[in-house]
């Protein structure tokens, strides 16, 4: 017989239980709040004793409940949080053990992919999924062999909550690190969020692939198209991130081609250029927005004046991809004064830097335009006529031999 202490707190649960199994929502939802109340941070040997010694029973009743009721979302984010402090407790390895037997693992992995689920209960879902994923790497791999780097990069693409895009993040990092049989999987998974829709998923995906590029170790071939796409955005944290992982990617064997890549960008294809005609206002003739290529072609050219002021190998590289003929073209591009200005600038750092490269572009423009562009290369754009800029658009440099730079 135990103690009148140990007694009493039997027939508190099983008061608490049998309330649970007779109740209704409400009821239920009021069992729940005043569990996640009371059992904040709580070890696993404290939930126990709160339950004398009978806490699987109760984590039982919320997953049998979660698994019934999860698609209309009766109490979900209440039943997620009560969840999540069974599976935080340490020393309470059991509870995960038992959650995931009932194959706990898939039913969060479908709500995160609901249509019809809330941002904040996808949010406490990933919070779980994250507590398992913290136990070790039999978990992660398990998480993974239930398709959930899909799952979790799906749900990052497709959220409208930062909370949540947040969480997905940190996930798809935590199940890359110390996971050495799927990091491969979440690597090409963060890649195929490059082209989606949401900026804030791009801009997280570029973050996130700065972080486990070198846990990986090479660089997939993947990567380049969409990352050079993401040149074409008008959100200026997307560009900065993508930026930042191009250069991180020169440490790779992808370098050479992003190079190329970003070279050919400084001229876009007459198509493209020819479809500025189709997004005119037909009354003002103006467009509103830059065309997508003019953007890319700026952004090419920001980016290639920052990877050459950091190596000069990456510039002697450049010159002899012809990137002084291209950013001469990108420069008289009248359609987009970006173009023009980040082209110059970078464009002037090649001149200041290779004498070689200095002497062609002045016998290329002449010494009147070759003294205005040196003496300001940021504003060129706006004392240059349209004969200059036809000078420039119509350039043949070409600088096949090995340069020296100006030490």
């Amino acid at each position: 017989m135990g103690s009148a202490k140990q007694q009493a707190s039997i027939s508190r649960v099983m008061t608490i239980l049998q309330e649970w199994d007779k109740g209704a929502k409400s009821t239920r939802r009021k069992i729940l709040v005043d569990f996640i109340e009371q059992n904040q941070n709580k070890t696993g040997p404290e939930l126990e004793q709160e339950f004398a010694q009978a806490a699987s029973l109760f984590l039982t009743r919320l997953t049998a409940w979660l698994r019934l009721s999860y698609m209309t979302g009766n109490c979900l984010n209440e039943l997620l949080q009560s969840i999540t402090i069974f599976l935080s407790a340490s020393s309470g390895h059991k509870f995960m053990t038992e959650f995931m037997e009932v194959g706990g693992t898939l039913t969060l992995l479908e709500i995160i992919g609901l249509k019809q689920a809330k941002e904040s209960d996808k949010a406490e879902a990933l919070r779980c999924l994250h507590q398992i994923a913290n136990a070790g790497r039999k978990y992660k791999e398990l998480i993974c062999e239930s398709y959930g780097i899909r799952a979790v990069a799906e749900c990052l693409a497709k959220s409208k909550g930062e909370e949540t895009q947040d969480a997905c993040k940190n996930l798809l990092l935590m199940l890359a690190q110390g996971n050495p049989k799927f990091q491969n999987q979440v690597y090409k998974g963060l890649i195929a969020l490059l082209p989606c829709s949401s900026p804030k998923a791009q801009q997280m995906a570029c973050n996130a692939l700065r972080v486990v590029q070198p846990t990986v170790g090479s660089a997939n071939a993947t990567i380049i198209e969409p990352l050079l796409n993401l040149l074409r955005t008008l959100h200026l944290e997307v560009q900065f991130e993508a930026i930042e992982l191009i250069k991180d990617l020169m440490d790779y064997e992808v370098a050479d081609s992003l190079l190329s890549g970003l070279v050919s960008l400084l001229r876009p294809a007459l198509e493209d250029v020819l479809a500025r005609n189709d997004q005119k206002d037909p009354e003002s003739g103006q467009v509103n927005t830059p065309l997508p290529v003019f953007v890319q072609q700026a952004a090419a050219a920001k980016t290639i004046g920052i990877l050459v002021r950091e190596s000069n190998k990456v510039a002697e590289k450049l010159v002899q991809l012809r990137v002084t003929h291209h950013l001469m073209y990108a420069m008289g591009n009248t359609d987009y004064a970006d173009s023009q200005r980040q082209a110059s600038i970078t464009l002037e750092h090649f001149c200041r830097t290779f004498p070689i490269v200095d002497d062609h572009v002045r016998d290329a423009v002449g010494e009147a335009l070759y003294d205005l562009f040196m003496s300001n290369p940021e504003t060129l754009y706006l004392n240059m006529t349209h004969v200059q800029a036809d000078v420039l658009i119509s350039n043949k440099v070409n600088i096949p031999k090995l340069v020296q730079r100006v030490d």
